[in-house]
């Protein structure tokens, strides 16, 4: 599908892209081309899209592997496909909320972790990537298409400014690989910014932060270190509301072999296993 197409299908079938949704289309098809190819898809995949849109990269895909199981959360896009029955049979629409869909039960459904291709809304970059590191374990791989700034973080290394809670809690269960860089004058309407593709690998369980007593202790020191970034990582736990005492914290910087005028921006995610451990007993586990 070209600009021009795109334009057409929106007017006739009385859509128009919906700005709450974040709703960008992608209108060229060397790039989608380009996005399967660098996904590595084999003909037996069921692959999982997220945000099906008017189908421009839904068919080719649906050519290219044994099952696509669409997720759409635009009821007029829904009417649409269905009124025009233009998607294969190897195409299964769901209706659904992307971050309320329960991926867990998908992927028994199917029998295997799941592997995930989208052109991800920037307004729920963020929210869907926390939800993928919650369901990890249920994911084999994700192709995400996200905006520029948002995939240099997930790659992003310590010390850098890009690297954030994103980048420390995606190193410690995935390998993440840059695949594309997309430019706005690819999408309809156009954003303001660049887009880029990146391929997310989960490793399979277990992940080393599953011998914590609390599984979401990492995440909140994650973002309580860098909460405030340009504090020293013990005034950065102790001004975040999780009621450490600054001796406390001091105390257990130092057992991880941390300096204790150390920033949460030079911790890599063993750094913050180690120091979760040793706080472990003195955080509670929230209701």
């Amino acid at each position: 599908m070209n600009r021009a197409h795109i334009k057409k299908i929106l007017a006739e079938s009385e859509l128009a892209p919906k700005k709450k949704l974040g709703q960008n289309f992608l209108v060229c098809q060397e790039t989608v081309a380009r996005i399967i190819e660098l996904a590595q898809v084999k003909a037996t995949d069921q692959v999982v899209e997220l945000g099906v849109g008017l189908g421009s990269l839904t068919l080719p895909l649906a050519r290219q592997v044994d099952k696509v199981i669409g997720l759409e959360v635009d009821r007029g896009i829904i009417r649409y496909h269905q009124e025009e029955q233009d998607l294969p049979g190897n195409v299964q629409l769901i209706h659904q909320d992307l971050l309320t869909h329960d991926f867990p039960e998908l992927a028994a459904t199917l029998g295997q972790r799941l592997k995930i291709i989208a052109n991800l809304p920037y307004s729920i970059s963020n929210p869907l990537l926390f939800k993928l590191l919650e369901i990890r374990e249920h994911v084999d791989w994700a192709v995400l298409m996200l905006q520029k700034e948002v995939g240099q973080r997930l790659a992003a290394r310590s010390g850098t400014k890009e690297y954030g809670i994103l980048s420390v809690l995606f190193q410690g269960c995935s390998t993440i690989d840059n695949l594309l860089a997309v430019p706005a004058s690819k999408f309809h309407p156009r954003p303001k910014v660049d887009s880029l593709v990146i391929k997310i690998d989960m490793r399979p369980p277990p992940y080393p932060d599953e011998v914590l007593p609390d599984p979401q202790l990492l995440t909140r020191l994650v973002k309580a270190g860098f909460g405030k970034r340009r504090k020293t990582l013990v005034n950065a736990l102790t001004s975040s509301g999780l009621g450490l005492e600054k001796s406390l914290v001091q105390q257990a910087i130092g057992a991880c072999g941390l300096d204790p005028r150390i920033r949460a921006e030079a911790l890599e995610y063993g750094d913050f296993l180690r120091l979760s451990q040793q706080l472990a007993s003195h955080l509670p586990t929230p209701s």
